[in-house]
């Protein structure tokens, strides 16, 4: 069955990769969570997905400026009625503790390269014992490989936006088990045969009812959406029993 990953939660309809998001694709019954990382000034590990505060939060600049007390001052929320921080990523471990989520960590280090946001990051899964329900990606696979090194035991899934040839060759090649292409780039034929040769697939970011049916029907191993309550509608029609 294809699984159904919460596109930095339940974007859809809560302000993305805040807690409320997270919780809220849960409830509606996703079988994980996708969120992205980055580093504040002083070091901590916290869960947003653009370089810069401006486009998600009430404040300006770029995260990498900011200490870690004065970026929770920013709202997250701010089209919503009630405030809300940008999570630390410890904050959501502690919270994938309390339930059987798996969750795909993304590290946004792309434009910025965040020295030690691996270590960091494999410390706090190993700290909250979720090594076997994470899974790490980024467009860096420079960084996922380093990850591997430092923590093998932790699923690695390179990202790609452009089409790659024999992805399953090459995922192998850098020890990773899935790949996180865009959804568009890869032919069914070529999912098929990444799967048959033990890589899972997760494409990103599948919101059409017609892009779902599609993964739904060859069974793609994962989708990763920001609409877990439609998806999970849709996958009924595919369920056997």
């Amino acid at each position: 069955m294809t699984q159904i990953f919460a596109h930095r939660g339940y974007s859809a309809s809560f302000a993305e990769n805040t807690m409320s998001s997270f919780i809220e694709a849960g409830n509606a019954g996703a079988d994980g969570i996708e969120l992205d990382v980055q580093l504040t000034k002083d070091g901590e590990v916290v869960v947003i997905h653009d370089e810069k505060v401006n486009r998600t939060t009430s404040g300006y600049g770029f995260v990498k400026d900011f200490l870690f007390k004065d970026l929770r001052k920013l709202n997250a929320n701010k089209k919503g009625a009630k405030k809300e921080p940008i999570p630390a990523l410890e904050e959501v471990l502690e919270w994938l503790k309390t339930n059987n989520l798996q969750c795909n960590i993304e590290f946004k280090n792309g434009l910025i390269p965040y020295d030690g946001m691996e270590e960091k990051v494999v410390q706090l899964v190993r700290k909250y014992d979720l090594s076997q329900r994470i899974i790490f990606s980024s467009f860096n696979h420079y960084s996922i490989v380093y990850s591997y090194r430092l923590a093998p035991e932790i699923e690695t899934a390179p990202l790609f936006i452009e089409s790659i040839y024999m992805p399953w060759i090459y995922s192998q090649s850098i020890r990773a088990k899935g790949i996180h292409p865009k959804h568009s780039t890869l032919p069914d034929h070529i999912i098929k045969t990444t799967m048959e040769n033990g890589i899972a697939v997760r494409p990103y970011t599948v919101n059409k009812d017609a892009h779902m049916h599609r993964f739904f029907k060859i069974n793609c191993s994962a989708i990763i959406t920001d609409d877990p309550v439609k998806a999970i509608q849709l996958r009924k029609l595919y369920q056997k029993g």
